[in-house]
């Protein structure tokens, strides 16, 4: 596989829930913040944003579980990769670096990891940064009709254990090629060594990144019925950066974020999905502000 390092981070492999090993860069010093990547990707994507931060803060940058360099448990149902899951992995993580309280980021799976995480433990999680997606039970709620195919890939790897898989490994390189040309708006984000390095990391993890979607389908869609139904909320700041996707859609997301997110910023963005790596000098600032407002 070809792997990447970010220059400059040390690492290490650190327990999460029930002792699976994740894949962990750290660097700087001071009040920690967990960067958490998303699809079809690995932590190699905070790189640039990574570097900014690690002058002022702890920076924590793992590969979830399921992906990149972290181990990849086989599914035992949905709990083995429910967000819940997924989250306490990132607690854990922290805990064995000394921190009880820290600033959590996301894009993509990685943000549902955070939303998750930052609904069951609030006081842990200080202020809550999400890049361009929806709370689970919102982006199920929005799909309808042909303009749902923008998330096919959400569908398949919705479906029961076994054709997913195969189909996915049929094509794999094609597969996630896709999603990286497709939503790379100025097509010049990745160089060939970093797309060849995603997806051979997804290749290499098939069943574990199915295994993660189909949880969103079920036992993730659960737990945000339930907290929707109790009037649970995101209580500490909450800062989401997005493209226009309700505009395509037809939902506005920053009311279906505040739904959830009382103290919430909203910004729009104009950049493709991977806009950590698109706009890095942007999303670091946006980072900082939200940082800033916790004085963390």
């Amino acid at each position: 596989m070809n792997r990447l390092t970010i220059d400059g981070f040390r690492y290490q492999t650190l327990p999460g829930d029930e002792e699976v090993g994740l894949n962990v860069a750290v660097a700087g010093a001071g009040p920690a913040i967990i960067l958490l990547h998303g699809f079809p990707q690995t932590h190699y994507m905070w790189r640039h944003v990574a570097h900014e931060l690690a002058a002022q803060h702890t920076i924590i940058v793992p590969d979830l579980r399921g992906y990149g360099e972290s181990a990849k448990p086989a599914e035992q149902g949905p709990v083995t990769y429910s967000k819940r899951t997924m989250a306490r992995d990132i607690l854990r993580v922290a805990e064995a670096l000394g921190h009880d309280r820290f600033g959590l980021v996301g894009h993509d799976r990685g943000a549902l990891v955070g939303v998750r995480a930052g609904l069951d433990n609030p006081d842990s999680v200080q202020f809550l940064g999400i890049l361009d997606v929806l709370p689970t039970l919102d982006t199920w709620d929005v799909l309808h009709g042909v303009d749902a195919k923008v998330a096919w890939h959400l569908y398949l790897m919705a479906q029961p254990t076994g054709l997913p898989e195969k189909m996915i490994n049929a094509v794999g390189p094609e597969f996630f090629g896709s999603f990286l040309d497709a939503w790379d708006t100025d097509g010049s984000t990745f160089t060939p060594e970093v797309r060849r390095h995603y997806i051979d990391s997804s290749v290499n993890a098939v069943d574990s990144i199915v295994a993660d979607y189909r949880a969103t389908a079920s036992i993730d869609l659960d737990m945000d019925r339930k907290d929707r139904d109790a009037g649970k909320q995101l209580t500490m700041p909450v800062g989401v950066v997005s493209q226009d996707w309700g505009s395509q859609l037809g939902f506005d997301a920053a009311s279906l974020w505040r739904a959830w997110a009382p103290d919430l910023t909203y910004q729009p963005i104009q950049a493709g999905h991977f806009m950590a790596e698109e706009k890095p000098a942007e999303i670091a600032r946006f980072i900082r502000d939200l940082a800033a407002r916790t004085h963390l």
